[in-house]
């Protein structure tokens, strides 16, 4: 079976985010890459933000291209503040500005607690969560110099934290990641609150099961994903463009009324699908 059979692909208009310029962090593969070419195809000139990779950036930037749109490669670690800095500068002096953050680079150094090294817990954290402020802190001062442009957009700019189902869900050998992304959610809402009265809305997407090179040992074998599948009341594992689908809604002017949310794009896993059976 094809891991994209019975998934909608859905048509993303392609003047729903036109005159707007992106910026995607960690966007060379998996939910990164599918959100940038999204974010093109809705008429969005995009950055593509790599830290390695960079022959993979260039091509995702090939495929935005042909949509008719302007983008570019730039490489940066989102836990460095200066490349950050300069990432940000570059963009609005060669794009002009920047409407769209989605703010997607994240890994995982898994370990059981007591083994787990505090350079596996910093690296975690400094890129899922430091990250994301870094990017975010950035991106928020253009749209304030900036304000809101109504021919462009009814915000002044959109930021798109990029989470997870285990910002709510505990996970047993993960306490890096699960701690990373419980802070997402409470900077996301934290900003959210702070940044409204500006025109600028803050949103976190939490995907759940997707099938992506960062958890490939979870679905890349018949027994994997038939384990999986108990925890996903929809009976399928998602897919990179589900995440960007969602992306590009949230980005447009069609979520305008939408801030401070968790977009929770995971099949049903957090239904607590043990219990549907009684428990």
């Amino acid at each position: 079976m094809s891991s994209t059979e019975g998934v909608p692909q859905g048509v993303i208009p392609a003047h729903l985010l036109r005159g707007q310029k992106a910026l995607v962090t960690g966007a060379n593969s998996g939910i990164g890459k599918a959100t940038a070419i999204g974010m093109g195809r809705a008429g969005a000139d995009v950055v593509v933000n790599y830290v390695a990779g960079r022959e993979e950036a260039e091509k995702v930037v090939e495929e935005i291209a042909s949509f008719g749109v302007r983008a570019a490669a730039y490489e940066a670690d989102v836990s460095d503040e200066g490349q950050v800095v300069a990432m940000m500068d570059r963009m609005v002096e060669e794009f002009g500005t920047i409407d769209i953050l989605v703010a997607n680079a994240g890994l995982q150094r898994d370990a059981a607690f007591t083994e787990m090294t505090l350079a596996q817990w910093q690296k975690v954290i400094d890129v899922n969560l430091t990250g994301q402020f870094l990017c975010a802190r950035e991106a928020t001062k253009e749209f304030l110099r900036r304000g809101v442009v109504p021919d462009v957009s009814a915000s002044a700019g959109k930021i798109i934290c990029m989470s997870s189902v285990h910002q709510i869900i505990p996970w047993a050998g993960h306490v890096n990641y699960a701690s990373s992304k419980g802070g997402v959610q409470m900077m996301m809402e934290t900003l959210a609150q702070e940044l409204a009265p500006q025109k600028i809305r803050v949103n976190a997407i939490a995907p759940g099961a997707i099938r992506t090179p960062i958890n490939r040992s979870a679905w890349d074998t018949e027994q994997a994903e038939r384990d999986l599948l108990k925890l996903i009341p929809y009976g399928r594992v998602g897919e990179p463009q589900d995440i960007a689908h969602a992306a590009v809604g949230l980005a447009s002017d069609l979520m305008d009324y939408v801030v401070g949310a968790t977009l929770y794009v995971d099949g049903g896993m957090t239904l607590f699908p043990g219990f549907a059976t009684g428990g």
